[in-house]
């Protein structure tokens, strides 16, 4: 009985330490969700930049050496260090350097470096945003359903005319008619 006459202030507690707890995970599922929503704008977890520039063309790309390749990216500005390379055709060399490749056409000599950096905050926000495995399944659960306590528990913190019989029931009723109003427009 002593519940029932005190739940508003069991509510106001509830949804006070739920939006404590969840802060975090709300923070990153609102950045990440942002992102991925221009997704066909920008790539949201990694930079990519590429520079063009031309070598002298290269005599016999076939016979090339390691120290061969290494001088080439030398002249490219890059590291002399690379992990592998191939000739995916008769005129294009690939190089995998550490954050990127190298193509260059041994015949002309132009070359295209590809860099790829991890975007900050972006690309880690997204990570978790895809789900990285079973384990934050459940903390993603979890947190979906604290979302639900949160919204429900915040109609009725506030009483009299801003809260829910009042102003937060048009406000809510308004929150509810921006989505169907999108899915009516939408399926017509």
């Amino acid at each position: 009985m002593d519940f029932i006459k005190n739940w508003r202030r069991y509510n106001r507690a509830l949804h006070r330490d739920l939006g404590y707890l969840f802060f975090a995970l709300t923070v990153i599922y609102a950045l990440s969700g942002i992102a991925l929503n221009h997704i066909n704008e920008w790539n949201p977890s990694y930079i990519i930049t590429n520079k063009t520039l031309t070598l002298a063309p290269v005599a016999n790309p076939e016979s090339l050496t390691r120290k061969d390749i290494s001088n080439l990216l030398v002249a490219c500005g890059e590291s002399p260090k690379f992990k592998k390379y191939y000739m995916p055709s008769e005129n294009t060399m690939k190089i995998f350097v550490d954050g990127g490749t190298v193509r260059i056409n041994t015949q002309t000599g132009e070359t295209e470096v590809e860099r790829i950096n991890r975007r900050p905050i972006f690309h880690t926000v997204n990570f978790l945003h895809y789900n990285p495995g079973r384990w934050w399944t459940w903390v993603s659960d979890i947190f979906a359903g604290a979302l639900i306590l949160l919204a429900f528990t915040g109609l009725f913190i506030l009483k009299g005319k801003n809260g829910i019989t009042r102003r937060g029931a048009v406000l809510t009723l308004l929150g509810i008619l921006i989505p169907v109003i999108f899915l009516i427009l939408y399926y017509q």
